[in-house]
């Protein structure tokens, strides 16, 4: 009965590769996503803006753990001709895990209190006994990933995906009562579930292989970039994404910090876990389109795709945020919004580059990797000083969103420039996103710049998400048939 059902929907799917290998990950992706956005109403009811304020610090804390977990090293797993060096450069990734969970298990023992309480957040300090689990579950989880990537397992890892959410939402709604520390609780196990699915292939490969000491030893040299350039890139980058939460807390409040990480979460979870599913495949097929030398054709697919994506929600954002915010979760998340209206632009680039800026892997340029990660951090600890100086923390968002978004059209114009594409063919994509949502959107600008009787927010926004829903069923038909 179930392979009635399966081969049927198997065969909806494109047959291209690549696109078949984004389908299934963004599948995936898509129905996580969707639980983690019917959740969220409900958590902000649940919980107070100090709570995930709470949330934030420790997710801050635990990113920059997890960005270095493994050294980097899992980014070369997919790289090598050979399984046996595959299989070498995973349990180098798995080994230096382990290194850092005990690396955090040591922070929290000794000095976990001292960092609550310059974080702003002393209430933290009974709950920093999840951030070596979290870094164990999440650094395991990104090294057998990788090699399922490797692998083109891309259905097993978008079944993860949909545990990991809901494992995530589960226990944060159960255990509510505790207050922020739910949602602490909740994070850490989302971390780990779906894990021993993927683990299973990843770990038998290595015993199949007869993974050697020297053959790691050999692998750790061989792509020690990663670690010398790479870790430094992905710290800076993770670092400069965590700022805002660690600083608003520090500077301000939690309850800033929690205001912020509402705006975050809700905006850049399902840009990033689509943003990702490409990423992962477009990891897959850069280094086969380098070597045959289409790799430029790909990158302006690929941004044209996510450009098309993104658009509509970042205008969205832009024209009703706050009172989209005040709507969804409740009057008192409206200052959000009006984070979320600034940090549009900012997270709309990300979303069509950070799966291009695999790039430095493949073409092994970790270094301007680390160049760029180094500049994007330094404008955002100036825009971060500037707003807390000035005490205007609406201000201190616009200042950090702008100037990230300013970052990454540079970056944006290093890809066209690095892989053979015109500046002019990226920017007529983007336009054409701009005018397409314009159009798309007509509905939700004639009920907030004229406000008429006839046609109330209640009847604008679902108008809108017909016409983009069926514009992207159209896109998506086009790019597969």
């Amino acid at each position: 009965m179930l392979n009635r059902l399966v081969i049927p929907a198997r065969r909806l799917l494109p047959t291209h590769a690549f696109a078949r290998g984004v389908s299934v990950l963004v599948g995936g992706t898509a129905g996580a996503q969707l639980l983690t956005i019917a959740a969220a109403p409900l958590l902000t009811r649940l919980y107070a803006p100090e709570d995930f304020g709470l949330l934030a610090v420790y997710g801050g804390l635990l990113a920059l753990f997890t960005v270095v977990a493994s050294g980097r090293y899992q980014l070369a797993i997919p790289l090598p001709e050979t399984d046996r060096e595959a299989a070498e450069v995973l349990a180098l990734s798995l080994v230096v895990v382990a290194l850092t969970t005990l690396a955090a298990l040591l922070l929290v023992v000794v000095g976990g209190r001292a960092l609550a309480e310059a974080l702003g957040v002393p209430a933290l300090a009974a709950w920093l006994w999840l951030l070596p689990l979290g870094v164990a579950l999440a650094g395991g989880y990104q090294a057998v990933s990788h090699w399922a990537v490797r692998t083109r397992a891309f259905s097993q890892i978008a079944t993860t995906r949909i545990k990991q959410s809901l494992a995530l939402l589960a226990i944060q709604l159960a255990a509510s009562p505790l207050g922020g520390g739910g949602l602490l609780l909740g994070h850490a196990a989302g971390q780990g579930a779906g894990t021993l699915t993927l683990a299973r292939p990843a770990l038998r490969a290595v015993a199949d292989q007869r993974v050697s000491l020297a053959g790691v030893w050999a692998a750790a040299l061989r792509y020690r970039k990663f670690p010398l350039f790479s870790t430094w890139s992905g710290l800076f980058n993770t670092l400069g994404k965590q700022l805002p939460p660690l600083l608003f807390a520090a500077l301000f409040s939690p309850v800033a910090a929690g205001l912020y990480a509402l705006a975050h979460r809700v905006l850049a979870m399902p840009m990033s876990l689509i943003g990702e599913a490409v990423g992962k495949v477009f990891f897959a097929s850069a280094a086969e389109s380098q070597r045959r030398g289409a790799l430029g054709a790909l990158v302006a697919k690929v941004h044209a795709m996510l450009a098309h994506i993104a658009m509509p929600v970042a205008v969205v954002l832009a024209l009703i945020g706050p009172e989209l915010f005040a709507m969804v979760f409740g009057e008192r998340w409206r200052e959000a919004g009006e984070f979320a209206r600034w940090m549009a632009p900012w997270l709309y680039l990300v979303f069509i580059t950070s799966p291009l800026s695999h790039l430095f892997s493949v073409l092994e340029r970790q270094g301007q990797g680390l160049a760029f990660q180094t500049l994007l951090l330094g404008v955002r600890v100036v825009a971060i000083a500037i707003g807390a100086a000035l005490d205007d923390l609406l201000l201190t968002v616009a200042l950090f969103s702008l100037g990230s978004a300013a970052c990454w059209v540079g970056f944006l114009a290093w890809i066209a420039h690095l892989t053979g594409n015109r500046l002019s063919v990226l920017a007529m994509a983007t336009l054409s996103a701009l005018a397409w949502s314009l159009v798309l959107l007509v509905p939700l600008m004639v009920a907030g710049w004229f406000a008429p009787a006839w046609l109330p927010w209640s009847v604008a926004l679902p108008l809108s998400g017909v016409l983009v829903g069926v514009r992207y069923l159209l896109l998506f038909r086009k790019a597969y048939s």
